[in-house]
């Protein structure tokens, strides 16, 4: 496992300079293609949906991992090579694809009672929306990988993800039974 990820840093390290020199929009998001998915759907469930994210969100990620604000063993070294316009192009590339349907399962009624009574209590929806649609710089979660959202949840409350105090503060006060019930939930809307 451990010689594949290798391979895979190595093949990705490859392909940072070719984002340097690409020369259309579509040519830098074939790089992000090899991950996020030609068709937007990614590779692997921990990958994120990038086809119709917001458009502010998808910048301030790439600027936050170009910045060293947030941490990814893949995507800081390629965010290390985009320049402001690179992230703002591909920000705007993204989020005027189509969201792609998962075809993940609805949560059954416990999970999703309990995701709904964690949600209110934190007022997700103040921030993420009515249907976790989110707007401008707040991402889109509904649909979002399960396996993504319970990744990003938990490193947001271990502080391993530390590009959003709020969300780090947040979650702190949350059980691993309560953040498995909510990446369900938002998984399955």
């Amino acid at each position: 496992m451990r010689l594949v990820l290798i391979a895979f840093v190595a093949m990705v390290a490859s392909s940072i300079s070719h984002v340097a020199v690409a020369q259309s929009i579509e040519e830098k998001a074939a790089v992000c293609a090899g991950c996020h998915g030609e068709n937007g759907k990614p590779v692997s469930p921990e990958i994120p949906v990038l086809w119709g994210q917001k458009e502010g969100y998808i910048y301030l990620q790439l600027r936050d991992l170009k910045r060293g604000d947030r941490k990814h063993e893949i995507m800081s070294g390629i965010a290390a090579g985009l320049e402001k316009t690179d992230m703002q192009e591909l920000a705007k590339y993204f989020s005027e694809k189509p969201w792609i349907n998962l075809q993940q399962k609805s949560a059954d009624a416990p999970t999703a009672s309990q995701a709904q009574q964690v949600a209110s209590s934190a007022q997700c929806e103040g921030c993420h929306l009515s249907g976790y649609l989110g707007d401008s710089t707040i991402p889109r979660l509904a649909g979002q990988s399960e396996t993504y959202l319970l990744k990003t949840m938990s490193e947001f409350r271990s502080g391993a993800r530390a590009n959003n105090a709020w969300m780090v503060t947040l979650l702190k006060s949350y059980s691993d039974s309560d953040i498995a019930a909510l990446s369900k939930y938002i998984a399955g809307l």
